[in-house]
C-alpha cells in the first residue's frame, strides 16, 4: 500500500507539474525513482571469467548438449553442470557473465547474451573457456529490474552499463524533463577431448520452450528486442556479424525451430516464419489469441502453446492450446484446455510435458489432440516449474526449487532419478 500511495503521489506531481509546462513556467518536481548504478564499457567488457562451481539460487533457463546440462543463473552468469550419468549430476563450473539469461551451443561454441552484448565462447575445455568475439549493443534495451514501483531516471546510456539501480530522491526542473530520459517498468518487462573429458559434436545443442536464442546451421536468431529479431552469422565463430534485422508489430517472446520453419511466441500469438533462405526469415502466417505469455513447442502436425496469466502479460487465463498446422498458411485452433499457470512445455513421441507453475510437472498422452485433459499420465504437484527439455527418456527441468530430473522410458512408470537443491540469496 505504501507503495503505491508514493506511486500516486508521484503521478499526481507530473501531472501538475505538466499543467504548469503549458502555462510556459518551471516548476521543480521531486519524486523517488531508480537511477542507473553504472560499469565503464572497458570493465564490463572484461568482466567474463571461469569460477569454481557455485550454489544455484536463481535458475533461468537451461541447454543441454554432449552430456552438459548448462543452467542460466538469472542475470550472473551459467552453471556447467556433467550431466553424463543423469542420476548424479555434478556441477563442474561457473561461468560468470553479467546480466546473462539466454544462450545456444553449436560445436564447441557458446553463444550467450551479456546485457547488451552478444559473446561467443570457446567451451573445447570446460574448465578454460575463452571469450573468442563479442558483437557490441545486440540487445541495445537490455538492462536489470529496478525497483517495481518506481519509475527510472537520469538514464545516460554514454556514461557505461547500466548494472543496478539504486532508489534516490529526485529533485529537477519541469522544462527539463524528456520522455527519451525516462525507462518505464513497462518497457523494462521484455527486458575433441578436453582436460576434462567433454567430447563436443559438431551439431547444435537442445534448448527448452522458452529458449530466446535459435540456431541454425550456420546463423543464429535472437530477439534483440521484443518487436525485432536479428540474424547473427555465426559461420566464424570469432567473426560474428549481423546480417538481418525484421520488426515485427508484436512483443515476441520466445523461438522454436522446426527444420526450415522458424515458430514465434508473442504476447498476442504465433508467428511462422520460412528459413528456406537462413539468412533472411519471411513471415508466413500468424495465429491470434488473447494477450498473453506464449511460449511454443511444435510437433508434426501440431503446435503447443500455454498462455499465463502474470503482471507482464495482461491477461487472466491460463491455458493449453493444440493448434493444427497442417497448412502453414493457415494454422487454427483446435482445442484449449484449462491449466493453472502453465509455463515452459516439451514434446516427445506421443508425450507432452507441461510446467504449470506453482501446480508442478504435469505430463499427458497427446495421441488424440481432443482429449489432451482426460489423458494425464502423471502429475508431480507442489514444487513451482518453469521449463523442460525431453530427450531420449530422461526429462531435464528447471523451477524455484533447483533441477529435477525424471527417467520416462517407460512412460507408465515415470520415476525422479536425480534433484540438484537450490540456496536462495
Amino acid at each position: 500500500m505504501k507503495s503505491l500511495i508514493k506511486s500516486a503521489t508521484f503521478l499526481l506531481v507530473m501531472m501538475t507539474a505538466l499543467t504548469a509546462c503549458q502555462d510556459r513556467t518551471t516548476e521543480l518536481i521531486t519524486y523517488e525513482a531508480n537511477v542507473p548504478v553504472y560499469m565503464s564499457f572497458n570493465e564490463f567488457r572484461a568482466s567474463f571469467e571461469k569460477s569454481a562451481p557455485i550454489e544455484i539460487s536463481h535458475p533461468g533457463k537451461m541447454y543441454f548438449k554432449d552430456g552438459y546440462l548448462f543452467v542460466n543463473e538469472y542475470g550472473k552468469g551459467i552453471h556447467v553442470i556433467d550431466n553424463s550419468d543423469p542420476a548424479n549430476p555434478e556441477k563442474v563450473a561457473f561461468y560468470e557473465i553479467m546480466g546473462n539469461v539466454d544462450m545456444a551451443i553449436k560445436g564447441n561454441i557458446l553463444f550467450a547474451d551479456s546485457y547488451i552484448d552478444l559473446l561467443a565462447i570457446d567451451i573445447t575445455d570446460i574448465d578454460n573457456p575463452v571469450e573468442i568475439d563479442r558483437i557490441e549493443n545486440v540487445f541495445p534495451e537490455i538492462v536489470p529490474e529496478g525497483e517495481e514501483w518506481f519509475p527510472y531516471a537520469m538514464v545516460d546510456k554514454s556514461k557505461g552499463v547500466i548494472v543496478d539501480w539504486e532508489v534516490k530522491k529526485i529533485t529537477e526542473k519541469m522544462e527539463d524533463y524528456t520522455r527519451g530520459g525516462w525507462i518505464f517498468r513497462g518497457e523494462m518487462d521484455f527486458m575433441a577431448n578436453t582436460a576434462t573429458g567433454a567430447k563436443w559434436t559438431g551439431g547444435s545443442g537442445t534448448g527448452g520452450s522458452m529458449a530466446r536464442f535459435m540456431l541454425n546451421d550456420n546463423y543464429l536468431y535472437v530477439i534483440a528486442v521484443p518487436i525485432r529479431l536479428k540474424t547473427v552469422d555465426i559461420s566464424t565463430a570469432s567473426g560474428m556479424a549481423v546480417v538481418d534485422s525484421i520488426d515485427v508489430p508484436r512483443n515476441m517472446e520466445t523461438l522454436f525451430r522446426l527444420e526450415d520453419k522458424l515458430f514465434i511466441g508473442t504476447t498476442t500469438g504465433m508467428l511462422i516464419f520460412d528459413l528456406v533462405n537462413p539468412k533472411k526469415p519471411v513471415q508466413i502466417s500468424s495465429y491470434d489469441h488473447i494477450t498473453a505469455c506464449d511460449p511454443v513447442v511444435v510437433d508434426g502436425q501440431y503446435a503447443y502453446v500455454t498462455l499465463r496469466s502474470g503482471n507482464m502479460c495482461n491477461n487472466a487465463q491460463n491455458l493449453l492450446e493444440v493448434i493444427d498446422i497442417s497448412s502453414l498458411a493457415n494454422p487454427y485452433l483446435v482445442k484449449s484446455y484449462p491449466m493453472f499457470n502453465p509455463h515452459g512445455l516439451g514434446t516427445d513421441g506421443d508425450l507432452l510435458f507441461v510446467c504449470d507453475g506453482a501446480a508442478g510437472l504435469k505430463i499427458y498422452d497427446k495421441s488424440d489432440p481432443l482429449a489432451i485433459i482426460t489423458n494425464r499420465i502423471a502429475y508431480y504437484p507442489d514444487f513451482d516449474t518453469y521449463d523442460v527439455i525431453p530427450m531420449n527418456g530422461i526429462l531435464m527441468l528447471v523451477g524455484k526449487e533447483g533441477i529435477y530430473q525424471y527417467d520416462y522410458s517407460d512412460p507408465e512408470n515415470i520415476v525422479q532419478i536425480s534433484h540438484i537443491t537450490i540456496t536462495e540469496e
